[in-house]
């Protein structure tokens, strides 16, 4: 598989399993069962008046790539930059999108992914993320809190797709600019080590050995480290079905969410059937959605996800062009010198 398969599959995938679990978020499994059968939920409805809508998690995902992006355009050209600051500055143009203030006169409304106005859209941002946000500033990026929801761990999959560095810190850090318990980061770090190593053609329980040894070595490790091991000893037991999901959670916070999305890949025998069972439970369906299919992606590639589910896709072609810009980033291959890319992500 081409390694820009596995970039595509892993941001698309994300979209994909978002909007699939968008109109059950707040539903029981019961309710669920209710509304679509026995087998729950399996294609796409109308949420936020179309299919295929995704909300704040894959917004949040594709800022997170757009910051990284203009990351790498200002280290090569000032020789100096801190990634988080560049994201968190691509966040408040996020949150522009989403509460109709307008943004602080230090907040710089330019590049191309701002102008895209179906990203001008609430779609039932997270609480923590907004109140951070609009508490912070440039050059005081980090969250005053004690959160360790998922809204974290749900957006930094881009930081495993570029991969410099340590993607572990870098997720950690970008987790914390909106919550600032330990586990809320961890998770997020733990997830950047996954893709990262799925995206360097790695099996996916090689890829979560690498990762778990890198959780390990962080403070705080423990309640992160106690999912994860629930997850993998939840996927040794057999046949996989939604009272096994519930079992790990409800998925609002980070530990849970990203239990959960790991159990669905584990037993996954394929991403139309990991990611299914993704959002069939009573939580917090549309974050777990997006992360199981960010991994399966990943792991899969984009041709593995059913082109149904991508032609109905809201922004699939601004989110596979995120795709195609973060491997140039991480290949190397992205022109920082040329106008039109300092245009499309300017360096700050």
């Amino acid at each position: 598989m081409e390694q820009i398969e596995r970039f595509h599959g892993c941001m698309l995938g994300g979209a994909v399993g978002d909007a699939l679990g968008a109109p059950v978020e707040f539903d029981s499994l019961e309710v669920i069962r209710q509304r679509f059968g026995a087998d729950g939920i399996r294609d796409y409805v109308p949420a936020y008046g179309r299919r295929g809508a995704i909300t704040d998690d894959t917004q949040m995902a594709m800022f997170t790539a757009e910051g990284l992006i203009r990351a790498a355009v200002r280290q090569d050209d000032k020789g100096i930059c801190h990634p988080p600051s560049v994201v968190h500055h691509a966040y408040l143009r996020w949150l522009a999108t989403q509460d109709g203030r307008p943004a602080a006169g230090e907040v710089a409304m330019d590049g191309w992914l701002v102008e895209e106005r179906a990203l001008w859209s609430c779609r039932a941002p997270g609480v923590t993320c907004l109140a951070a946000f609009r508490s912070s500033s440039i050059g005081e990026p980090r969250a005053d809190n004690d959160s360790k929801g998922c809204g974290g761990v749900m957006r930094v999959a881009p930081v495993g797709l570029v991969g410099r560095g340590d993607p572990f810190a870098l997720g950690c850090e970008i987790a914390a600019l909106t919550h600032g318990h330990p586990t809320g980061q961890l998770a997020a770090g733990f997830l950047a080590v996954v893709i990262h190593e799925l995206v360097a053609d790695k099996a996916l329980d090689a890829a979560l050995d690498a990762a778990t040894a890198r959780l390990k070595e962080a403070d705080d490790h423990e309640e992160t480290l106690a999912a994860v091991e629930a997850a993998r000893a939840a996927a040794a037991k057999g046949a996989p079905d939604a009272e096994r999901v519930e079992a790990l959670g409800e998925g609002w916070v980070a530990e849970e969410a990203l239990a959960i999305a790991l159990y669905c890949a584990l037993v996954a025998e394929s991403f139309e059937d990991g990611v299914v069972l993704a959002v069939n439970h009573g939580g917090d369906s549309d974050s777990t959605g997006a992360i199981a299919g960010n991994i399966l992606g990943a792991l899969l590639g984009a041709g593995a996800i059913p082109e149904r589910w991508l032609a109905d896709l809201e922004l699939k072609d601004a989110i596979t062009r995120l795709a195609d810009d973060l491997y140039a980033v991480a290949t190397d291959r992205l022109d920082c010198d040329s106008e039109e890319v300092r245009t499309r992500y300017p360096g700050w």
